[in-house]
């Protein structure tokens, strides 16, 4: 039987909390403005009312009614903002949660080792694997904070922009036919082909690496692939000196429409329906509050269930683009949750509402449920780069840590009480297929990183 599905006790973890001094870096897919790091957290008022609290039974109330939870406006926190605007987290009793926007990734993650009581945050939106790089205190400094992964927040939305002087070059999906070109770059124009995300060893960097690996082009040798500020990497696209980056909704629209560049691909069609970013409270608090915890996935789950009606998006829309939250136009918002994308280089706009962020479901299942499968592709590929000095040894280890970290039993509990349909039936969500013919199965990890001809291990 898989790691996957066995059973496990809460009672395993340790509750311990540390401090780190981290530098800081830029926030990746920043929409708008650059966020203000002192911004506030006050409640803007949604078009229309917000749902009528449940009728919460006296064993399932909250321990606490209140929980400071940190966010990137960008889409993957959709659902977040939501829930509180709309009422959902209330409805379940959860009436005191506060969202507290974010500068960057990096302070996000020194807030949550320092906890709210410190004047940081209990947990939030995070991608992946971060909640594990946390909780193994591979990212805070060397101190551990024990993380939960509690549920995904949403799935596409994100893709790899690449500077208009490339038009015509064949940078599109597939970069095969233009792996000569970029692997040339340092004798045709003095430097190597520079390529950026705006947080190592996660997300944004893996799906950059997938891309320019699947070509043929070593993303460690071959190009120069940096951390850079978002509105630094916009700025070297415009002026030439930046060729590409992996970016989030809406900067695909912004590329194509201020005429910085195209977009090689959206992550919808590198790998369909794939895991992006998830709530992840630490754990300290879960086991303190796992009645709140489980008040918390409810509001969340419907939440999510809203923002998938096609019905809801406009109002969706207006509700994240306001100053508390997003601070961009609506009709810059407006296309991607249509699943609208203008690509550029002639490339065919794409127009597929399921191609665009979803949140509860998908056409191949549940998007809210924390598959441990996915933890599970997201450290292979951690040790197929060498992140972290090698950190992660073997799968075994891998999976261990997925088994302290992932608390798919909380959402599958939570669900349950609430009445949710959809539930999955397993940790797994069995085989994943990427655009260039690789297939991950969980069962068999090895022979995944096996198959892959372009890593560093």
């Amino acid at each position: 039987m898989s790691d996957f599905n066995r059973p496990h006790s809460r009672r395993k973890f340790l509750l311990t909390a540390g401090a780190s001094a981290m530098g800081s870096i830029f926030l990746k897919g920043c929409l708008g403005n650059p966020p203000d790091p002192n911004a506030g957290t006050t409640t803007q008022v949604s078009p229309t009312a917000a749902v009528p609290a449940a009728n919460i039974d006296s064993g399932m109330q909250p321990e606490t009614t209140a929980v400071k939870l940190g966010f990137i406006p960008i889409v993957e926190s959709a659902a977040l903002v939501i829930a509180k605007e709309k009422g959902f987290f209330a409805k379940y009793g959860m009436t005191d949660v506060e969202l507290s926007k974010q500068a960057n990734w990096a302070s996000a993650r020194d807030n949550v080792t320092i906890g709210s009581q410190g004047g940081g945050i209990d947990g939030g939106q995070w991608q992946m694997p971060m909640p594990h790089l946390i909780s193994e205190g591979l990212i805070t400094d060397g101190k551990k904070v024990p993380m939960y992964v509690l549920a995904q927040l949403n799935t596409n939305g994100n893709g790899v922009a690449i500077s208009g002087i490339h038009t015509g070059k064949g940078l599109g999906l597939n970069t095969t036919n233009a792996a000569d070109y970029i692997k040339g770059f340092p004798s045709t124009n003095g430097r190597k082909f520079k390529a950026a995300h705006t947080f190592p060893n996660v997300n944004q960097d893996f799906w950059i690496r997938y891309w320019f690996a699947a070509g043929g082009v070593n993303p460690d040798t071959d190009i120069d692939l940096l951390a850079v500020p978002p509105a630094e990497t916009v700025q070297g696209m415009r002026n030439g000196t930046m060729d590409a980056f992996s970016t989030g909704d809406p900067w695909p629209y912004r590329i194509v429409a201020d005429d910085i560049g195209f977009m090689a691909c959206i992550t919808s069609e590198i790998w369909p329906f794939h895991p992006e970013e998830y709530l992840g409270i630490r754990a300290d608090w879960v086991d303190q509050n796992p009645k709140a915890t489980k008040a918390l996935l409810k509001g969340l789950m419907e939440a999510q269930q809203w923002c998938d009606k096609v019905e809801n998006r406009p109002e969706l829309v207006q509700i994240v683009s306001g100053r508390n939250y997003f601070n961009v136009p609506v009709d810059v918002l407006t296309p991607p949750y249509q699943g609208s994308y203008a690509m550029g280089d002639e490339k065919p706009a794409i127009q597929d509402f399921n191609m665009g962020p979803l949140y509860w479901t998908d056409p191949v299942g549940n998007v809210s449920y924390p598959y441990k499968s996915h933890d599970l592709w997201f450290l292979t590929e951690t040790m197929r780069w060498g992140f972290h000095n090698n950190y992660f040894k073997d799968f075994d280890q891998a999976k261990q840590v997925i088994d302290r970290v992932n608390r798919e039993d909380l959402w599958r509990e939570a669900a349950q009480e609430a009445g949710f349909s959809g539930i999955p039936t397993s940790t797994s969500r069995g085989v994943e297929k990427f655009f260039d013919g690789v297939q991950f199965d969980p069962e068999k990890p090895e022979a995944y990183l096996n198959s892959l001809q372009v890593k560093r291990i």
